[in-house]
């Protein structure tokens, strides 16, 4: 299950590697209405939604600005879901093992919201891999997952970025073409 977009091309290789199908699973960070770079939280497929109350209460954030940020941001999820998926169904993944896969980890709270949804959708067992992301967030996403498997954990994690040769934004069209092919198990 790639998280779209960025996790997509990473979770092409991996469900080749494992000759396993390809699914995307969609989730929105909920960002601040001044500062959207600041996640509030995140929402998923299948009405997940989770909030970052500790940030939410110190920020005194009131319950109508969430309500419309969610609002907002589910309207771009379900844009998504009809560009990727179209009328095809989710992969199933009730009583199996479901691996979430992402590009990277910053604080997680995305990733959460993905795992939420796999939980959702009855998943045995829920593993989220990335290939890189700093040791806390690695350290409570494995409270959430099963399991997590992380590429490289560093300590001197400022973005994902700084990781990739190129972190070019993923198009919706590069998405849509990796989940055909890896349905038609193409490469």
């Amino acid at each position: 299950m790639g998280m779209a977009r960025g996790g997509v091309p990473v979770a092409y290789e991996v469900a080749a590697a494992l000759h396993a199908p390809l699914d995307v699973v969609v989730v929105r960070k909920l960002g601040h209405p001044r500062q959207p770079e600041l996640g509030l939280g995140a929402i998923g497929e299948d009405g997940v939604r989770l909030v970052n109350t500790e940030l939410v209460e110190r920020l005194e954030v009131p319950p109508e600005v969430i309500d419309a940020v969610a609002a907002q941001q589910d309207e771009e999820l379900q844009r998504r879901l009809r560009v990727y998926r179209g009328d095809r169904p989710p992969v199933p993944v009730a009583h199996r093992a479901a691996i979430v896969v992402d590009d990277g980890l910053a604080t997680g709270f995305t990733a959460r919201a993905a795992i939420a949804v796999m939980r959702r959708r009855d998943a045995a067992q829920v593993v989220l891999a990335v290939p890189v992301g700093p040791p806390d967030a690695v350290a409570a996403l494995g409270r959430v997952a099963d399991e997590v498997v992380c590429v490289d954990i560093t300590e001197g994690f400022f973005g994902l970025s700084e990781w990739y040769e190129d972190f070019a934004q993923v198009s919706d069209d590069e998405v849509a073409r990796l989940l055909a092919l890896g349905a038609t198990g193409a490469s």
